[in-house]
């Protein structure tokens, strides 16, 4: 796991000092750091007549234009404004004339945010193994409220419980640790309790480095239920009493989907923006480009953080997200990740 030493050590800017040691209890309103925003003068009727005849002559610029320069919210008024004037469901007008990584990036927009996120547990955990990358992503990085309601739209969806589906689908400590996340039972105050991070500082070195076999249950207890600036402050603390950063003393005391877990949710936890922007650089420099990995993250990203890990993607790699994905896709397909990036 060499991506460790460059994860940590020198390719991502430190965090800010703010960042590190917040002071309020309730939560600011958050600045906007998505790259796509609400289209002003939105007209829902007149980006149906577009799309109606972009669709009859299957113009898939016209398409992207319109769809990638839209926000969620305005997509979903598209759809029921496009089924009520047509009679006709935009999901299956658009897989009648779009085809491959552009339908799948396409109708990836067309999905609420919690639909996406209960179709991509479907997709990772139906059919011949488990994409246990993709599960650990999505539950290490939603809020709370946002996994629950994951969990209403799956049992809606596929009528079977996400839960069920993860107990059935893996096993062991993954298993536990992906359960625990599923809970949503992570604190999400921003006030760093100092004496706690001191203290699990202790517990993880002696549950990790200490005499014996790993203690894992530790592991998973804190790493899933404190928020993320907690976690950075006892990361802080832990560097002091051991030699090891805590993702390497994961590496070396774990092994197979557990120790891809945990040190996935230290990455979270540490600078998520940074975790994606790993995300995507894999995707990209990967044997061949995984258009599954660039579709998930652009599209569930664009109206949260997308910004910040364009920016971490430029400060880890010496090169612009954009750039690679003008070097690695082509056409209609290349525009609406451009687009999504905001450079479309």
């Amino acid at each position: 796991m060499s991506l460790f030493k460059r994860f940590f050590k020198g390719i991502i800017h430190d965090r800010h000092p703010e960042d590190e040691t917040p002071k309020v209890k309730e939560k600011p309103k958050p600045k906007y750091h998505g790259t796509v925003t609400p289209y002003p003068n939105f007209d829902a009727s007149s980006d149906v007549s577009v799309l109606q005849s972009a669709i009859q002559s299957k113009d898939e610029d016209v398409i992207v234009a319109i769809l990638v320069k839209r926000n969620n919210e305005q997509r979903q008024k598209i759809k029921a404004v496009y089924e009520a004037s047509t009679g006709k469901n935009l999901v299956k007008a658009m897989k009648s004339v779009l085809r491959s990584d552009l339908e799948d990036v396409v109708l990836a927009l067309l999905m609420p945010p919690a639909y996406f996120d209960a179709f991509l547990f479907r997709k990772a955990t139906k059919g011949l193994g488990t994409d246990e990358d993709v599960l650990v992503e999505i539950l290490a990085t939603r809020s709370n409220k946002e996994i629950e309601e994951i969990k209403k739209v799956f049992k809606q969806e596929y009528k079977i419980e996400l839960e069920e589906v993860i107990k059935r689908e893996t096993h062991g400590d993954f298993n536990k640790a992906l359960l625990a996340m599923l809970s949503a039972k992570r604190d999400e105050t921003t006030e760093v309790n100092m004496e706690l991070a001191k203290k699990d500082a202790k517990v993880l070195f002696d549950a990790g480095e200490g005499v014996g076999k790993a203690d894992v249950s530790t592991f998973i207890n804190i790493l899933t239920t404190r928020s993320g600036p907690q976690l950075s402050k006892t990361f802080q603390h832990y560097a002091t009493i051991s030699d090891l950063t805590l993702p390497k003393a994961l590496q070396l005391e774990l092994k197979g989907d557990i120790e891809d877990c945990l040190i996935d949710i230290v990455k979270c936890a540490w600078n998520m923006p940074a975790f994606f922007a790993e995300k995507l650089h894999q995707a990209i420099e990967n044997h061949g480009t995984s258009e599954r990995a660039l579709n998930r993250v652009l599209v569930s990203r664009s109206e949260v953080d997308l910004q910040k890990i364009i920016e971490e993607y430029k400060a880890m790699f010496q090169r612009t997200l954009q750039e690679d994905i003008v070097n690695d896709t082509k056409g209609d397909y290349q525009k609406a990740l451009l687009g999504l990036c905001g450079s479309y």
